[in-house]
């Protein structure tokens, strides 16, 4: 006869499942990307595998790959061709730092004496070579573990779509919380994700276009590439694609364009600038109304963890993470009332 009795093994059961479950997320610590990127990609791209299976009655298996096959398209291989373009660029400047280094020579002339910065273009370089080894460890480091953090995510995207019914029956009911509660959760999360992710990402195709349209109307080197760069830019609050119209007029003054250098920068700051604010206006308003606090401190939070792809997963956690603090002050203060009516003296 056992010495526990019915709770205190349920009790041990608890203890177990915890510290099995701590050791399982620790060991799956390296695919937490994996994992976070699925459940963005089925967020997003859910309504279209509804569309597929129960309105056009397409096969579930076939309508997984199209949308394996679509956001690979849409949204995986812009990244990685961004990371190869970068690559590219620095292993050029590396075979060529004679180019580079006049441009540098030319802008610090420039700054030294408008600005007395003499050592701008300098320093600015030496930073932005740091930063970039910073926003792009994972591709520097490891192509096989790029390769086997996308087989993961598109291995758990697969089943998530294949088994959307189950997949979903299975979060309501392990749902630490009411179903109610767990819907409004789901609901915030979709918002939340298509204004971090789908709401950006237009932000930062619209401003990509315009600055690689305004660095080829100037005569700005690579035009195609630096419009790629403010693209992604573009996912950083505060700094922007804009700023890059900051150096390029630079360049413009070092040559003796000003006229140019100054319809450049205004381009940048005023108009893209201008554009970038409409369309976050009106994507929050359709969509989620994202605070820039929250794409701030995220960004910090997801680029030390995520690379480049901390851009995104960054905010989204930080945003998840509040509305997980939200659901539980309600289901809070609903305990609390609940705890009221069965004492009150009536009852």
């Amino acid at each position: 006869m056992s010495i526990f009795n019915y709770k205190q093994r349920n009790n041990i059961i608890l203890v177990s499942i915890i510290v099995l479950g701590c050791f399982i997320l620790y060991a799956l610590s390296s695919l937490i990307s994996a994992i976070l990127g699925a459940i963005v990609l089925f967020t997003i791209f859910r309504p279209f595998y509804l569309y597929m299976v129960e309105k056009k009655e397409w096969n579930r298996p076939a309508a997984a790959l199209i949308i394996i096959f679509t956001s690979l398209t849409l949204i995986i291989l812009p990244f990685i061709t961004l990371s190869f373009m970068v690559i590219g660029k620095i292993a050029e400047v590396n075979s060529n730092p004679a180019s580079v280094q006049q441009l540098v020579v030319k802008i610090d002339a420039f700054a030294g004496s408008t600005f007395h910065q003499p050592r701008f273009a300098e320093n600015t370089m030496q930073k932005l070579g740091v930063y970039v080894t910073d926003l792009f460890p994972s591709l520097l480091g490891s192509a096989a573990n790029i390769i086997l953090t996308l087989l993961v995510l598109y291995f758990l995207l697969y089943f998530m779509f294949v088994q959307i019914r189950e997949f979903e029956a299975a979060m309501l009911r392990y749902a630490p919380f009411r179903e109610q509660y767990a819907i409004k959760f789901a609901v915030a999360l979709r918002n939340s994700t298509y204004s971090n992710v789908l709401g950006q990402g237009i932000i930062a195709v619209v401003q990509g276009a315009l600055l690689a349209n305004g660095f080829w109307i100037f005569g700005i080197p690579d035009p195609v590439f630096w419009g790629v760069i403010g693209a992604f830019i573009s996912f950083l609050p505060v700094v922007g694609a804009p700023t890059l119209c900051i150096p390029a007029s630079l360049l413009l003054f070092a040559d003796g364009h000003n006229l140019q250098g100054i319809l450049l920068l205004a381009y940048g700051l005023l108009f893209i600038g201008n554009v970038d604010n409409a369309l976050r206006l009106i994507i929050n308003k359709r969509v989620a109304n994202t605070h820039p606090l929250i794409s701030v401190i995220g960004v910090f939070i997801g680029l030390p963890l995520f690379g480049i792809t901390g851009l995104v997963f960054g905010p989204l956690l930080l945003s998840y993470f509040l509305l997980l603090i939200e659901i539980y002050e309600t289901n809070r203060m609903a305990a609390d009332r609940l705890d009221r009516i069965q004492s009150s003296p009536d009852n």
